[in-house]
């Protein structure tokens, strides 16, 4: 058996060049030829709760940024048929900039990475640096900041990403396993801005009150002895207990015991230390609103709770794309890939699958010390230094389940293929802008229901 070196795969990546050039990336926007957006996102829809769908419908009228979160399946459509390396990751999927954030690992730091997986699969590694670099320059379009400023976020993500490859070629594989972004390299990364590292100080200061007391004292309020969860139409609200699709607490206590068994010896004691008392439906995000999740409320005394998130895994949107067969179970796609692509995962990751309709869920806690993004009071030089963070955190991801050596083969030392990113994610922003204003057409005509009262359209789209 040969094993190759660390510059023989390098090479391997370089040849890739002869056949998919760097530039090549920067000039196919649209890789399928007949697209009706339209119909992509009313296919998206399908096996959804119905009436949840015109607020998902709402939440992506509210800007082409918003729209382009919840459109993972129209980029992933007009990605197939664009060049591709040949290298193949584990990919996210739905690679934009709010998919990414502060959250703890099991030994409670504080780490920045990849927080979403739903879409996650083997596919081109250069298919998440195009759909991220894309969300910058849509979202610093949204912010206000000139078109040059938003170029360089585009291009910076690819750069970040490079670079970091670069340096992970001598980097043993179990080196790069256990590699992670700190909080100490944020703060680098910030550089010497005193109001960028106050900002970031402040953030993290509230992150560690993100947990499970606090969230306690948010959700529930106490019932016949006990906390219970509290509605919160239509966001937050129990299910209803009787009907065709009816969900009992013998339901629930019957979809964990499979879960438990996804779950290390070690952490089966955990879990089992808790018990079920409560669980509502819980509407989420922007693409997922409108799949099926839940929060669960367990108890190990009456002041001792664990909440954990149950969320609907559904085919990833690659997956039509790649040629990949269809996986037996969804959530176990979306927590393998999960666990190959974070530095250090949730302790109570698992999945499970719901009785009759047999849908895929995967498990894990809600709200742990997590900081999300702000992108509405971000300055282009913060969007700038949040780009490198997100180009790091990529490389990290895509190291630990790929060949990094191969990929800085393929990408040099010099900035081709930074450029031809930039020009894509300009391009490609472009189209998104165009497509919003369909989406929006279709809102206002009917083909598509919304939650929002006409006013409200008018008011978001003048």
């Amino acid at each position: 058996m040969k094993i190759r070196t660390h510059a023989e795969r390098q090479e391997a990546g370089k040849a890739l060049r002869e056949k998919c050039p760097r530039p090549s990336h920067g000039k196919v926007v649209l890789g399928q030829g007949k697209r009706d957006i339209v119909a992509l996102i009313a296919a998206s829809n399908e096996g959804r709760v119905e009436r949840l769908v015109p607020i998902r419908h709402g939440r992506m009228l509210q800007s082409a940024f918003a729209y382009f979160r919840g459109t993972a399946m129209i980029q992933a459509h007009d990605l197939a048929g664009t060049p591709v390396s040949g290298i193949n990751v584990q990919a996210c999927g739905d690679c934009h900039l709010m998919n990414f954030g502060g959250f703890a690992t099991p030994e409670r730091t504080l780490v920045f990475d990849i927080n979403d997986f739903d879409e996650t699969l083997p596919a081109p590694f250069e298919w998440d640096i195009k759909r991220l670099a894309a969300s910058f320059v849509i979202a610093a379009r949204w912010r206000g900041f000139k078109p040059r400023q938003a170029r360089e976020t585009a291009v910076q993500v690819a750069a970040s990403y490079r670079g970091s490859m670069g340096k992970r070629v001598e980097t043993g594989v179990l080196e790069g396993w256990y590699d992670r972004i700190t909080i100490d390299d944020i703060v680098e990364t910030f550089g010497k801005s005193v109001d960028l590292r106050r900002r970031f100080q402040k953030r993290v200061a509230e992150a560690h009150k993100q947990t499970h007391e606090a969230v306690f004292n948010k959700l529930t309020a106490p019932k016949k002895g006990l906390p219970r969860i509290v509605d919160q139409p239509p966001l937050i609200y129990h299910v209803t207990h009787t009907g065709k699709n009816k969900i009992t607490m013998r339901d629930v206590e019957a979809f964990f015991k499979p879960y438990r068994e996804t779950l290390p010896e070690e952490r089966r004691v955990l879990f089992d230390r808790f018990t079920l008392v409560d669980f509502a439906a819980k509407v989420v995000g922007v693409g997922s609103v409108g799949t099926r999740c839940y929060v669960t409320l367990f108890l190990a005394a009456p002041d001792d709770p664990l909440f954990l998130q149950v969320k609907e895994a559904r085919p990833s949107v690659l997956e039509r794309y790649t040629g990949q067969k269809r996986v037996e179970h969804n959530g176990q796609r979306v927590v393998i890939g999960q666990r190959l692509m974070q530095s250090a995962s949730d302790i109570f990751l698992g999945w499970s699958r719901g009785q009759g309709a047999g849908r895929d869920f995967y498990i894990r806690q809600l709200r742990d010390m997590k900081i999300a993004p702000l992108v509405e009071t971000m300055n282009p030089q913060l969007l700038l230094s949040y780009a490198t963070l997100c180009g790091l955190a990529l490389a990290r991801a895509h190291d630990k389940a790929g060949d990094a050596a191969m990929i800085a083969g393929y990408l040099g030392s010099r900035d081709r293929f930074d450029e031809a990113i930039g020009d894509y994610a300009v391009a490609y922003a472009d189209q998104v802008e165009r497509d919003y204003a369909t989406f929006a057409k279709a809102v206002r005509s009917g083909r598509l229901k919304s939650d929002l009262s006409p006013s409200q359209m008018e008011t978001i789209l003048r």
